[in-house]
């Protein structure tokens, strides 16, 4: 009961904020969760089409799907990406980053799910999914359920660590130190499932996707979940070594390895993507608008940041690297958004999300951010740890 009663009281205490609270980041995005918040009791009591002005039987999916989570998952990519560099490849120097990555994707998953609990509404019916009720076992919806629920464990498992140190509990940290390298190999075999699994969910429309993007999706799907997450990593990195000064590393040279990485990895992609069009012999599509917007994508959005990865590590320049690195998370958040909304019964007239939707979505993205940056502020994660020396 002492333990308990300690453990209550000093979390009690980690809930004071630590640092302003006026800073402009909490004035902007404080009335924007709040409205947020207001608006998913009003979805809850209402149901999704009171928020959700263009879902019909012809678009079932909206923001919520297509964009918090189908987008997310691909974002979420360096979550298994660092971990297989530091603990499979020995690459050690990576370590200073396997802890961010862990967190943002750890954050990045349990908030898709509770984006999906939000489209499909009715959470007394959440364990379904689950034990493969109404659609059966045999549905890559219920693959799809069960490498989530898996993966976010495994996550936790990876990140159990940081807590241990956090809570000063140094019996827990030996056995959760024990946990992690099983727990790093079973995430990074669940999250390739899980990558290309978001992809396989469109297999089952070929009529209604258009065949530009449809063509080997689960392949595309998981290779561009590896340039996303390592684009991603170096995000946050960066944004983290502004941000918390006073604990974060400097990543300089890492950065470097990261952006070449990420570079390989879309010149790999680009070029299955041309063999595939010329494979499937789709030329004729390109004299069509929904070509022109797959031109944008491939030219724009991979080749030109491709390009500054390459001039960036070669000149070994930051600021390029990074600029390269926001604009392919651009370039990965536009095709998951072709995938699920634009290229997806493109023939079809189709209407834009509505404000309440975009206000919920931009919330659950704001409110991720909120608990890492209280994370960081307390667990040791982007500063020195115990776990380096060992």
């Amino acid at each position: 009961m002492k333990e308990i009663k300690r453990f209550i009281l000093f979390f009690i205490s980690e809930l004071k904020p630590k640092g302003r609270l006026l800073t402009p980041f909490n004035i902007i995005t404080t009335p924007i969760i709040l409205l947020g918040i207001a608006l998913i009791i009003y979805r809850f009591t209402n149901g999704l089409g009171a928020i959700s002005e263009g879902g019909s039987q012809d678009f079932p999916w909206g923001l919520l799907i297509g964009f918090n989570v189908v987008t997310g998952v691909a974002l979420a990519g360096g979550g298994y990406i660092i971990p297989f560099i530091v603990y499979v490849l020995g690459l050690k120097k990576y370590r200073p980053m396997v802890r961010s990555a862990i967190l943002t994707a750890l954050l990045g998953y349990i908030f898709y799910a509770f984006a999906v609990l939000l489209d499909l509404g009715r959470p007394w019916h959440i364990f379904n999914p689950i034990i493969g009720n109404s659609f059966g076992i045999s549905s890559i919806l219920f693959i799809f359920v069960w490498v989530l629920v898996l993966y976010i464990t495994c996550l936790f498992a990876e990140f159990l660590p940081a807590i241990t140190e956090w809570l000063g509990n140094e019996r827990f940290r030996k056995f959760a130190k024990k946990l992690v390298v099983g727990a790093v190999i079973f995430a990074i075999t669940l999250s390739t499932i899980s990558q290309a699994g978001v992809g396989a969910l469109f297999l089952l429309a070929p009529t209604k996707l258009h065949p530009l993007w449809y063509s080997n999706i689960t392949i595309f799907f998981f290779i561009s979940s590896i340039f996303s997450g390592l684009s991603v990593v170096i995000i946050i990195d960066s944004i983290s070594h502004k941000v918390f000064k006073d604990q974060a590393y400097n990543f300089g040279e890492l950065i470097i390895g990261l952006g070449k990485a990420a570079c390989l990895t879309m010149f790999v992609y680009l070029s299955l993507k041309l063999i595939d069009i010329a494979h499937s012999r789709h030329w004729q599509y390109f004299q069509s608008p929904m070509g022109h917007l797959y031109l944008v994508e491939l030219i724009g959005f991979i080749l030109f940041p491709m390009v500054m990865f390459t001039e960036g590590v070669r000149r070994k320049v930051m600021g390029l690297i990074k600029l390269a690195a926001f604009i392919t998370v651009i370039g990965v958040i536009l095709n998951r958004l072709n995938v699920t909304m634009i290229a997806f019964k493109w023939y079809l007239p189709h209407h834009f999300p509505g404000w309440m939707e975009c206000v919920i979505s931009l919330t659950i993205i704001l409110i991720q951010i909120w608990a890492f940056r209280w994370i960081v502020n307390r667990m040791p994660i982007l500063r020195e740890h115990k776990w380096e020396n060992e």
